[in-house]
């Protein structure tokens, strides 16, 4: 009679890691067992860095909203010129962040200023202060101001009011005008009070504030042979 006889090996318990282990169907789990164990590690360290993101974007958000608050404006919805009374129409509320400094119109204030005159010329898209809206703003002793007719190219479209301007005498064609009489040359140093485009108009009205004397000269000079240069915040001439 023949008796089969199956060898299996025997499990070493001596064996170090580098070996392996044994189990009694004579499989070698270990590497599995390593596999797993380095997953369930790394779980830990995924879950804090999402924690890190989340915590860093959730800062950015706190500073971006903290660096300014922004409030509920009044703004022009459309050019207006001094001495034109507010409408609801004309104003537009935006919400925009404003330095404690800087005197504004709240958005609650619209009664307040409807149906009053504006005290200056503003351009659509500039926000409405207490002192835009009343009594029209005079020149002080010994100042006046001069309406300017100008077309495109004889003015920066980023004048302002406010924006210090050189006003410049334009010389037209040979013989047919000549340069006024003044004692100050042909540049006459000023600031800009509104602008202002008519409807349907190619010319663009711009008002500017200037000594009395150099406005009766501004005055006095024909349409379009006045050009303006915007100058720099200090006014340098």
């Amino acid at each position: 009679m023949t008796t089969n006889t199956t060898n299996r090996p025997v499990a070493d318990h001596s064996a170090g890691p580098a070996d392996g282990l044994w189990v009694g169907d004579g499989t070698r789990p270990s590497a599995f067992r390593l596999r797993a164990g380095g997953r369930r590690r790394s779980v830990p360290y995924l879950l804090l860095g999402v924690l890190l993101v989340l915590a860093c974007a959730g800062g950015f958000v706190l500073v971006s909203i903290s660096s300014g608050d922004r409030q509920a404006v009044l703004a022009l919805a459309r050019d207006m010129s001094v001495g034109r009374v507010l409408t609801a129409q004309d104003l537009r509320q935006v919400n925009v962040a404003v330095d404690p400094g800087v005197a504004v119109v709240g958005a609650d204030r619209v009664a307040a200023v409807v149906g009053r005159p504006m005290a200056t010329s503003l351009s659509a898209g500039a926000l409405l202060t207490p002192d835009s809206v009343g009594g029209a703003v005079l020149p002080t002793a010994g100042q006046a101001i001069a309406a300017l007719a100008l077309k495109p190219g004889q003015f920066p479209p980023e004048i302002v009011a406010g924006t210090p301007v050189s006003v410049v005498f334009v010389s037209g064609q040979a013989g047919t005008a000549s340069s006024p009489s003044t004692d100050g040359g042909t540049v006459w140093p000023a600031v800009v009070t509104g602008v202002t485009t008519p409807v349907n108009e190619q010319t663009t009205v711009v008002s500017v504030q200037l000594a009395e004397a150099a406005a009766r000269q501004v005055a006095a000079v024909p349409a379009g042979q006045l050009s303006v240069v915007m100058l720099s915040s200090g006014g340098g001439r």
